[in-house]
């Protein structure tokens, strides 16, 4: 896994989270990011120092905005479910993926992704209740309100 020519094929390597988060929040701004990823750091009182701040210490937060960098703003394929299991940043990057522009993202859009997100929670939560089983939300969702998923979470446990 420590194929060095792969790994330094990923856009996180070498780049600092303050240098990523200035690129991101100037392309898209605090309220899409906020709006994409439900992260109170890019809505109270949003600047890149703060959100560096808590990001250092939050690794789910770190984490889920390393893999917006990759997947939205870098535009890379989805990782294979071997590679979304790890950090973003101990992500192999096959050679042939090379990075594209950004997403083009809108609140409107944000908006029906957590729709989505929701509805997808609830059924969840109903097909769970009606096999018997607790339909309390998993530790990595405590810290979102109920249904707020995000699709880059899948790795963690």
């Amino acid at each position: 896994m420590n194929d060095e020519k792969n790994y330094q094929n990923n856009p996180l390597h070498g780049i600092s989270l303050k240098t990523l988060l200035i690129e991101i929040v100037d392309h898209y701004g605090f309220e899409l990011l906020f709006a994409y990823l439900n992260i109170n750091c890019f809505n109270n009182n949003p600047s890149i120092e703060s959100a560096v701040k808590f990001l250092k210490k939050t690794n789910w937060a770190r984490e889920k905005v390393e893999a917006f960098y990759l997947y939205q703003f870098k535009s890379l394929p989805r990782a294979s479910d071997e590679q979304f299991e790890l950090p973003p940043r101990d992500r192999i990057v096959p050679p042939n993926q090379a990075p594209g522009l950004p997403a083009e993202l809108s609140l409107e859009d944000a908006d029906r992704l957590r729709e989505k997100r929701s509805t997808k929670a609830a059924m969840y939560d109903q097909e769970k209740s009606q096999r018997g089983g607790s339909a309390k939300r998993s530790p990595a969702y405590s810290n979102t309100p109920a249904g707020d998923s995000d699709p880059w979470a899948k790795w963690r446990k």
